[in-house]
């Protein structure tokens, strides 16, 4: 397998609050990594150092292969037509219309004409079956299209890299079952490498080829789903199984 992401002993503290602590990890070419944790654990701030919207403190962060943690801004911007970031509340523009929040990054980085624009937007759309929403705004749409309006504009710019932070957070399960699939689609469709930061145990079931568990600012645990769900690592197996770890067993 060719690696994708790799982290290297990546650290990152805010304050006194050491909150990654020697990340390693190796996310590989054409696969769903989803990262496991608690709340405030770091999962999304290791979103944010892979892009640019945090920087390390220490370490090494490799995307395709290239050094990318002491990057300067110009040089994220390259990286940032590699990975795309589909933030946890979909941050969709209200003033503007479906298709102008799904257009937005190809006009904001000039990335092709306005006739090339229309074709990629409206066939992104249709992948997550609202092209016929185009005109309405996010004010007009449930928290499932809202999401689904985020997803096709992370993969307008056509990524090598989605990271997802939380994409079924706040939705009921039907709709989370259709993000799910999205997810699995576009992995399918599109040969996408994928990182899932996420609490919902199903979702995980559901996307992933790997699970790493980030706990205490490293990674716990790194696994198949079948491998997580027999763990005995006692933090990770409460949280599979939605229960204190310091409980004993039924």
């Amino acid at each position: 397998m060719t690696p994708f992401l790799e982290y290297r002993k990546v650290r990152k503290r805010f304050g006194e609050n050491q909150v990654l602590d020697g990340v390693d990890l190796t996310v590989n070419q054409g696969e769903t990594m989803v990262v496991l944790g608690g709340s405030g654990t770091g999962k999304s701030v290791l979103l944010k150092l892979t892009i640019g919207l945090l920087q390390a403190d220490s370490g090494d962060i490799l995307v395709g292969g290239e050094e990318v943690a002491a990057a300067v801004e110009e040089e994220w911007m390259e990286v940032r037509k590699k990975v795309s970031y589909m933030f946890q509340w979909g941050a969709l523009f209200d003033s503007m219309s479906v298709y102008d929040n799904v257009a937005f990054p190809l006009r904001e980085r000039k990335l092709c004409g306005e006739e090339e624009a229309k074709e990629r937007v409206m066939d992104k759309l249709t992948l997550v079956g609202l092209a016929g929403a185009r005109d309405l705004h996010p004010s007009d749409l449930s928290g499932g299209m809202r999401k689904r309006v985020a997803l096709a504009r992370s993969i307008v710019t056509e990524p090598q890299c989605i990271l997802y932070d939380e994409p079924t957070s706040g939705l009921d399960p039907i709709t989370s079952d259709t993000i799910n699939r999205l997810i699995r689609r576009l992995q399918s469709v599109l040969g996408v490498t994928s990182i899932v930061v996420t609490h919902d145990i199903q979702s995980m079931f559901r996307v992933a080829d790997r699970v790493a568990f980030l706990y205490e600012g490293k990674m716990a645990f790194v696994g198949t789903p079948a491998e997580a769900r027999e763990t005995s690592h006692p933090v990770l197996r409460g949280f599979i199984e939605g229960r204190d770890p310091n409980e004993p067993e039924p």
